[in-house]
């Protein structure tokens, strides 16, 4: 990823320490970042924004990761962005109900930060 050409990425979560940490390192790797710490103001970033990639808190406040993914998908961005969930819920169900919400990765925390930007940068290869 070339850092003059910044993919938005919009990373929301409620943990202000895990939102701060991966602010400092998808920074740090390039992109330019918004955040939101509920569903709402991330939905709202979303619709004012239009990042390439999103990567959401499944379980958060105001409206869950999962209902911010759907509405996302509802606005049919081309291309569509990759949606990615980093999530406490770790059962088989949890992974597929987020991928039925329109999320293209489900993640369990902790989950390396490298890892994540793996698929953040795969999405720009293809």
């Amino acid at each position: 990823m070339s850092t003059d050409d910044a993919a938005r990425l919009l990373i929301a979560d409620d943990d202000p320490n895990l939102l701060a940490a991966y602010v400092l390192f998808f920074s740090a790797h390039g992109f330019d970042v918004r955040t939101a710490r509920n569903g709402l103001d991330a939905l709202a970033q979303y619709c004012a924004w239009h990042p390439a990639a999103a990567l959401l808190d499944v379980e958060m406040p105001r409206l869950d990761g999962r209902a911010v993914a759907r509405r996302i998908r509802c606005v049919a961005d081309t291309p569509a962005p990759t949606l990615v969930a980093v999530t406490g819920l770790a059962r088989d169900e949890d992974r597929n109900e987020s991928l039925r919400s329109g999320f293209n990765h489900h993640f369990v925390k902790p989950v390396s930060m490298q890892v994540i930007l793996a698929v953040l940068i795969g999405r720009d290869r293809h």
